[in-house]
């Protein structure tokens, strides 16, 4: 069978962000610069809220449902299966209310994972009396290798993302979304730190659940995230009650006519406030003109500039990891080196992340050759001058 053809790159599109031409930015996976049409269609909401008698009953649904329905394309889900949530912490949060564990059962995570994720099992396991597994890899394993080879059948939940959030280490979803299902463990998936730039398709995987925040790949406002619900879980309880999810919310007239019936699908785990009408046009916007760059061309221009920036790093004999996801790239460097390099690219323009053993790169489509090359100078001078 031929290989899959590799998706066209898209053309560079730095006019497009307010990214002025000074600064190099290379921190997308702490929060997104946002594109010059999202900061209009958040300037024309705000205008618009300012006047509430402008607001119609169908303004409260119309463009949260476009929101949903606009995210549920990029991962293969219908707009059904997708709640409504402010945070990667919420969205984790449903998924521990709405599994269960024998005690002594086990829930499988990964070393120094994102914080949300560990305190959220932390809690699970003391109503449970699961308790905590942390998957830790030897010299030259990958993240799937040291999964598989500690999952087993004692094992209630594996929660894991698809790259890790320090230095972008790829992990093989599909393997261990498969490897779940043999040992009968439910599969919870924090795509935070790829949805949106890596494809990501929840008909292939089938996890229970899969959150992301809206402000990192997605390039959305701060506040607005996404749920994956699987279908065989959409009968469960949400973790709070509000008017807005429950069967007709629609008819205005009818609210006091209380009603035990939710909106259907994953619609019953949205969060209250959900319609935002100051920060839902700028997502809306952002996940519109994803949808028309496509995900598998974003990963394939994003994976052409890291591919450029690990290629100079091993040529001044640094690290990166491998196998990684094609969007981020950690550079490892010395713990007592890692902060003052940092500060040091930020005197020089450049912005990176600091995160565990890493200096994190992650890149966009405003990044260009010009950036690369000012990364590189600033950490030849910084890594010569650790101390300047």
């Amino acid at each position: 069978m031929p290989a899959a053809r590799r998706p066209e790159p898209l053309a560079p599109a730095r006019e497009l962000f307010d990214v002025p031409d000074d600064v190099a930015y290379f921190n997308t996976a702490s929060l997104s610069p946002t594109l010059r049409a999202s900061l209009g269609a958040g300037r024309d909401a705000l205008h618009w809220r300012a006047q509430p008698w402008r607001i119609r009953a169908g303004d409260w649904f119309d463009a949260a449902e476009e929101r949903r329905a606009l995210f549920a394309a990029l991962i293969g889900a219908a707009a059904d299966d997708i709640a409504l949530v402010p945070a990667t912490s919420y969205g984790m949060a449903v998924a521990a209310a709405n599994l269960d564990a024998v005690p002594g059962g086990r829930v499988l995570v990964l070393a120094d994972e994102y914080p949300s994720g560990i305190y959220t099992w932390w809690r699970f396991t003391e109503r449970t009396g699961a308790r905590m597994l942390t998957v830790r890899r030897e010299a030259g394993q990958t993240w799937t290798d040291a999964v598989l080879a500690a999952l087993d059948e004692t094992v209630a939940v594996v929660s894991v993302p698809q790259v890790h959030w320090t230095d972008g280490t790829w992990l093989e979803l599909d393997r261990i979304a498969e490897a779940s299902r043999a040992v009968g463990a439910a599969l919870v998936i924090d795509a935070s730190q790829s949805a949106g730039a890596v494809p990501l398709d929840v008909g292939v995987l089938r996890p229970d659940f899969l959150v992301t925040v809206g402000y990192k790949w997605l390039l959305g406002p701060f506040g607005l995230g996404y749920l994956y619900v699987a279908p065989a879980q959409q009968d469960g309880r949400p973790v709070e009650e509000n008017w807005i999810l429950r069967q007709d919310a629609q008819d205005f007239a009818r609210l006091v006519e209380y009603r035990d019936a939710y909106q259907p699908g994953a619609r019953r785990f949205d969060a209250g406030a959900r319609t935002a009408f100051e920060l839902t046009p700028m997502a809306v916007t952002a996940l519109r003109r994803l949808t028309d760059w496509t995900v598998p061309r974003i990963s394939a221009t994003l994976e052409d500039t890291t591919s450029l920036i690990a290629g100079r790093a091993r040529r001044l004999g640094l690290t990166v990891p491998h196998p990684r996801g094609p969007h981020m790239l950690g550079i490892t460097l010395p713990a007592h080196l890692r902060q003052a390099t940092a500060r040091a690219l930020e005197r020089s323009g450049v912005f990176v992340g600091a995160r565990g053993d890493a200096l994190r790169i992650s890149p966009h489509l405003h990044t260009t050759t010009d950036d690369v090359d000012r990364l590189f100078h600033a950490l030849d001078t910084a890594l010569a001058h650790p101390t300047g």
